[in-house]
């Protein structure tokens, strides 16, 4: 069917059932960012394939909302879709839930999938919905109805961390859970997010697109864990492991109906616990909401996180720069134009696959070659898919999971020469990137504070990029990972001061629609320096290591102090990445990266 016919055959169901309003967001049960196969709803009812959008039927109007990162790809994809675009916090864009307000008729019904709906945002509807004596029906999957031959649910198996990756046994941070609900008063903590219960019980799978976690469910109590999914995925080794930390296993599903017999007090993240989960907690039980304590624990990483991480960004620093070799030489020798965006993200994909231990990209690769380069967060299709030629930029934002963590990185490369307009924007970015990456700052610090730093040069000429400067990377689990991150608006659930050991993405970018985009991202280890009378001091250190483009560069924009910025910076990738490279690959970044 085509999207025009499955929301055709969505609203039959509506009309059934008396709905005058269905929403569909880009989730799983578990509030994932990135869902797997089944779990694409949302993508299969608008045709829209981002990772981040809401869709919201009615009987003659269908809306998908969407961020910044998406609204070029939105545009092509609702293309004589019906589904209009709504640009998320653009002038004159109602909220989701303001629309809802506004077109739900007195007495009316609302209706989504619980399970796909977050408790805070189903609280905030109920009430929307009361004022206008209406009511929600948050247990029909319409969706499922419509679509037909739907993959399953995954059946990968799961694989565990052992303490020489993980650097911590599952026990310890069980007990450290404890001693949170203890402070909260707290007998008992859901936890529904798979990157939180992958990292307290050290267990990680296959059954999440990109990322390697597992669809599951806990419950943490004083005495006990309760695991919640399919066993088929466990092995015998795994089950003794989960056995000795007192780990109970049921089925994946069961959750919904234990949560009934809960007792006393209980632990809930309501950003994160879903609708139809809260729903089910007996009324009598008190509800303690707070941000799940495993969330600012697995974002400060330990020492053996750390030097593990170490490890991946060399390894995924040999890859990247054998990649941007390679493609310098097809220049060279006049075949680049037999490549395609697709074919050159998998030639990358394979060099990383060489690296030993590698699992599986972290993130949906965006290889944007020209104009597509200024869609932010844009995927080649076979439909959209074009060859490359020189003349022009080619942005890749890729990473890999490998067993020693996870990876995000970013390089525009120029292919052959290119316009002085587009090193002029190459400049800019790379000065963006030096600055904020050479920031020395006292403990105390958010995100907001530092974004200055990355948006002054644009700000200078009156330009600007439509996304955060930089997220939280989780180890082998989210690539976005909570609570840090760079951008110049408030965001509450940011505002959580930088630790040592936190890690996080350092990625400015300018994107001229019809043109080019550029995006330079390294990822940025936060360290403790000097503590004095005046408090702790820290800074970033880049553990990315993969070169920027000279070839790129206006030298003439670059201060003295950009340019001891980036000659530093390319003496360390040099001798981190050069011993692993061939002769040849080697003699290149030698030039590749000397000074400037």
């Amino acid at each position: 069917m085509k999207v025009v016919d499955r929301v055709s055959k969505l609203r039959e169901l509506m009309k059934e059932r008396g709905i005058d309003i269905y929403m569909i967001p880009t989730a799983d049960y578990h509030n994932s960012e990135y869902v797997g196969e089944h779990f694409k709803e949302r993508a299969f009812i608008t045709g829209f394939t981002g990772s981040a959008g809401t869709a919201v039927v009615m009987d003659s109007q269908a809306g998908l909302w969407t961020d910044g990162r998406y609204f070029l790809q939105a545009e092509e994809q609702l293309k004589g879709s019906g589904v209009e675009l709504f640009k998320m916090g653009q002038p004159e864009v109602p909220t989701i839930s303001k629309f809802i307000e506004q077109n739900l008729p007195e007495g009316g019904v609302l209706a989504f999938d619980g399970r796909s709906v977050s408790f805070g945002e189903g609280v905030e509807l109920a009430e929307i919905v009361k004022k206008k004596g209406g009511r929600i029906e948050y247990s029909l999957d319409l969706v499922d109805a419509v679509w037909e031959d739907r993959p399953p649910l995954s059946e990968e198996p799961a694989f565990y961390l052992d303490v020489e990756f993980s650097g911590e046994t599952a026990s310890s941070k069980i007990q450290r859970v404890r001693e949170e609900m203890k402070k909260q008063g707290a007998d008992s903590h859901i936890i529904t997010t798979l990157d939180d219960t992958g990292w307290l019980l050290n267990i990680r799978g296959r059954d999440v697109e990109y990322f390697p976690l597992l669809l599951c469910y806990s419950i943490v109590y004083n005495d006990k864990v309760v695991l919640y999914i399919d066993e088929r995925k466990l092995s015998d080794e795994i089950k003794s492991k989960l056995n000795a930390d007192n780990v109970e296993l049921r089925a994946y599903n069961d959750i919904y109906e234990d949560v009934k017999a809960l007792k006393g007090s209980v632990l809930v993240d309501a950003g994160r616990l879903n609708y139809a989960m809260y729903m089910n907690i007996p009324s009598e039980v008190n509800i303690v909401k707070a941000e799940n304590p495993t969330i600012l624990m697995k974002s400060i990483k330990n020492e053996t996180e750390i030097k593990n991480i170490y490890e991946a960004h060399i390894k995924d620093g040999v890859a990247h720069t054998k990649f941007i070799y390679w493609m310098k030489q097809l220049v060279k020798e006049g075949k680049i134009q037999n490549e395609t965006e697709i074919s050159a993200s998998d030639k990358l994909e394979a060099f990383r696959a060489e690296q030993g231990d590698f699992i599986c990209p972290s993130f949906e690769p965006i290889a944007g070659f020209g104009e597509h380069g200024a869609i932010v967060h844009y995927s080649s299709t076979e439909e959209t898919n074009v060859n490359l030629h020189t003349g022009t930029l080619f942005l890749t934002d890729t990473g890999g999971n490998y067993m020693q963590g996870s990876t995000d990185i970013t390089r525009t490369t120029a292919l052959g020469e290119i316009p002085q307009f587009m090193k002029d924007d190459y400049t800019t970015v790379l000065q963006s990137n030096l600055r904020l990456g050479k920031a020395k700052f006292l403990y105390g610090c958010t995100g907001m504070v530092f974004d200055i730093l990355a948006r002054q040069p644009f700000w200078d000429k009156a330009q600007n990029y439509n996304h955060g400067t930089g997220h939280g990377i989780g180890y082998l689990g989210n690539i976005h990972e909570p609570p840090i991150g760079f951008r110049w608006t408030f965001r509450k659930n940011e505002m959580v001061p930088f630790e040592a050991g936190m890690i996080i993405t350092n990625e400015p970018g300018i994107y001229i629609a019809g043109s080019h985009g550029i995006r330079l991202e390294n990822e940025l280890l936060i360290r403790n320096t000097v503590a004095n009378e005046y408090g702790q001091f820290m800074e970033f250190e880049a553990i990315t290591y993969v070169p920027f483009d000279k070839d790129a560069i206006n030298p003439d924009m670059l201060t003295a102090e950009d340019k001891a910025e980036l000659n530093s910076y390319h003496k360390k990738v040099f001798e981190l990445i050069g011993p692993h490279l061939t002769d040849e690959e080697r003699e290149w970044l030698k030039e590749y990266t000397a000074e400037i």
